[in-house]
């Protein structure tokens, strides 16, 4: 396995993937390069002279300027390398020819439920949600003991489990704020992996639940049911009876269906220098394949493609596409200046900790999780996936914020990397992937994958591997989160309190 990776020829950095000490030799094809000073895995080590002022390249691309001349073999990072991002920008469409990804060789497939309007789910489970924070206990305590009966009286399998999903707000927000909250519960509600949902509001709330009903689609609401705790005599027993009758009505069986009949989130948190080497460009693999069969593939975090936001616009499928990146990329930006906060602000300690320097640099690693695939649909917060292909989403970089937004557009699987760890869950099943084999020999209760392995077997073996991995995840076999109960949502607020 190499000591350090150089990813593109024109890079002036190489990224260590064993630490480096002071008078190591690093070798780069016919270059040796030593190393100056001790520099920890996953940090960058200048490979050419770098002057002050000029561009460090990872990538094949800028990922920032150099705040002081570098030498070759010295430890590149926030000592000497800072962002150059700053404020929106102007962008033209140029059209061209967008590569198609590899077709899937496979031909992959998948147990899952065959929904009556087409889509297929995951998992088929009975979702409670609250309207407001105030009945946010309420909802817990029904979906325990209605899942406790479950469990007690059925064997089949044919309902996989009841959920709550609780969240603070619903109250006390105004106009798009409020709109929101409504639109992310809207769409959990209608959200294939819910064989039904039983909403819990408590009455005097903003987030009214008729108003919720509305953005509900009415072949959907047969498979909802409404509890108002303010009116109830019993709110518990009511709400457990409630459940009752959606178990009898959403029992389901699996069959057999394709990647054609997926879709895919694709999602980061926690990274660290090697993410955007190993687990980002192999979950990449995966969307091609899944976008190659027909299926989608949602991609959100749209901080996160500051600085590498030109690599998607330039596969926009057509102008109209192109408008609606450019949109969404500046739009999140003025969100940023509005706040007199500065874009690059991203990213976190723990990023910068595992050898992260720049926005640039995380970015450009972070898009890589969409593979080539063409960009065919561009998604407001709370929208629904319409389209197959892939599907930018308006969403923070928040983990939990914007996995709740994949789910609630409709993604029945997220394949989640990390460098750092994190034991959250999320609605759907979501597959930890550690861009690092340490991280998961020291964390397998949190770690699905490992694609640390690339580093020893490449990319080709390890895919395949995700690949099984993932249509057996899709076919019922618990995440690490599901089996530790970590199963949340957080909305993204974004208004005043009243």
């Amino acid at each position: 396995m190499p000591k350090a990776l150089l990813i593109h020829p024109d890079d002036t950095v190489a990224t260590l993937v064993e630490p480096a000490f002071s008078g190591d030799t690093l070798t780069f094809g016919t270059q040796q390069v030593t190393a100056l000073a001790d520099t920890p895995s996953g940090h960058k080590i200048a490979i050419l002279p770098i002057t002050r002022g000029a561009p460090v390249t990872k990538f094949g691309f800028p990922i920032g300027t150099a705040t002081a001349d570098i030498a070759v073999g010295a430890h590149v990072h926030s000592h000497n390398l800072a962002t150059a991002l700053d404020g929106t920008l102007d962008y033209r469409f140029t059209p061209g020819v967008v590569a198609s990804p590899p077709a899937d060789p496979d031909h992959a497939t998948f147990q899952g439920y065959v929904r009556a309007d087409g889509r297929v789910a995951t998992r088929n489970e009975i979702w409670v949600l609250p309207t407001v924070g105030c009945v946010a206990r309420t909802a817990t305590r029904i979906a325990a003991l209605a899942d406790a009966a479950l469990s007690h009286a059925s064997g089949d399998g044919a309902i996989d489990g009841v959920h709550a999903f609780t969240h603070p707000f619903g109250c006390s927000q105004l106009g798009d704020d409020l709109d929101g909250t409504r639109s992310i519960l809207a769409a959990l509600a209608c959200h294939p992996n819910a064989g039904g949902v039983l909403i819990v509001g408590l009455g005097c709330e903003s987030n009214q639940i008729a108003a919720l009903l509305e953005e509900i689609p009415a072949a959907r609401r047969p498979m909802v049911r409404t509890l108002v705790t303010q009116l109830a005599g019993d709110e518990i027993d009511e709400g457990v009876a409630k459940v009752a009758e959606l178990v009898a009505l959403a029992r389901a069986e699996r069959s057999t269906v394709g990647l054609d009949r997926l879709v895919l989130g694709v999602k980061c948190g926690g990274s660290d220098g090697l993410s955007g080497l190993t687990a980002n460009p192999l979950v990449g693999r995966i969307s091609e394949r899944v976008v190659a069969a027909g299926g989608s593939v949602v991609l959100t975090e749209i901080p996160e493609m500051f600085g590498a936001e030109r690599l998607l616009m330039d596969r926009a499928v057509d102008e109209r596409v192109f408008d609606g990146i450019v949109t969404m990329v500046n739009d999140f930006k003025r969100y940023f200046l509005d706040h007199n906060e500065p874009v690059s602000e991203n990213p976190s300690p723990g990023n910068v900790a595992g050898g992260i320097t720049t926005l640039e640099e995380k970015s450009l690693g972070a898009v890589q999780k969409a593979g080539r695939a063409a960009v065919s649909q561009v998604l407001g917060y709370g929208g629904r996936v319409s389209a197959t292909g892939l599907t930018l989403l308006e969403a923070p970089g928040n983990d939990a914020v914007s996995c709740t937004a994949l789910a609630a557009a409709g993604a029945t699987a997220i394949l989640f990397t990390t460098g750092r760890g994190t034991p959250l869950g999320f609605p759907v099943p979501t597959l930890k992937i550690a861009s690092n084999s340490d991280l998961a020999t020291r964390k397998p209760g949190w770690i699905d994958f490992d694609a640390g392995a690339v580093l020893e077997h490449g990319f080709a073996p390890v895919a395949e591997a995700l690949a099984t991995t993932l249509c057996a995840i899709a076919s019922g076999a618990a995440t690490a989160a599901e089996r530790n109960g970590e199963r949340e949502i957080a909305i993204w607020k974004r208004g005043v309190t009243l």
